[in-house]
């Protein structure tokens, strides 16, 4: 009969080879997790405006321009990449008129709901959507970057 410590031991190969399983199991359940994150917990962002809510036929899409705050080069090309790839119809990218520290949302026509959508695909709070309205920019709504513009998710 084998001595009680002989029983415990495995061998070095079957050892790695239970790590290598280990490692294997664990990374499928940190990617299963993080899938259920994703689709169960996050909402999506949403670019079309439902019908009914001040839309024109032309208008499907929410319109945004978006405007540099924080002096630093091709930010705001950076940014509308990420907006059109969410399905938001960017129209203009400018400089804003002086330097901000935090990145804000401005409502151009009346819409909150259409200015929260931006502002949740930017990554900021609603508390730091702004109203301005002005029909003549044909917009619902502005995003001007701030300073701050590195922690906000077109640049993460």
């Amino acid at each position: 009969m084998k001595n009680l410590k002989d029983w415990y031991r495995i061998s070095t190969a079957t050892a790695v080879r239970l790590w290598i399983l280990l490692v294997l199991l664990g990374t499928v359940a940190v990617m299963i997790l993080s899938l259920l994150f994703r689709f169960v917990f996050s909402h999506p962002v949403v670019a079309e405006i439902p019908e009914g809510k001040g839309r024109t036929a032309s208008e499907k899409y929410i319109q945004i321009n978006i405007l540099n705050g924080a002096g630093e080069k091709k930010i705001a090309s950076k940014a509308m990449d990420y907006f059109r790839n969410r399905g938001f119809d960017v129209v203009e990218i400018n400089n804003y008129e002086t330097p901000v520290e935090k990145s804000f949302v401005i409502d151009r026509v009346g819409d909150l709901n259409s200015a929260k959508q931006v502002a949740f695909a930017l990554g900021v709070p609603d508390s730091l959507i702004q109203s301005d309205i002005d029909s003549s920019l044909y917009l619902r709504s502005s995003v001007v970057l701030g300073k701050n513009y590195k922690t906000l998710k077109p640049f993460r």
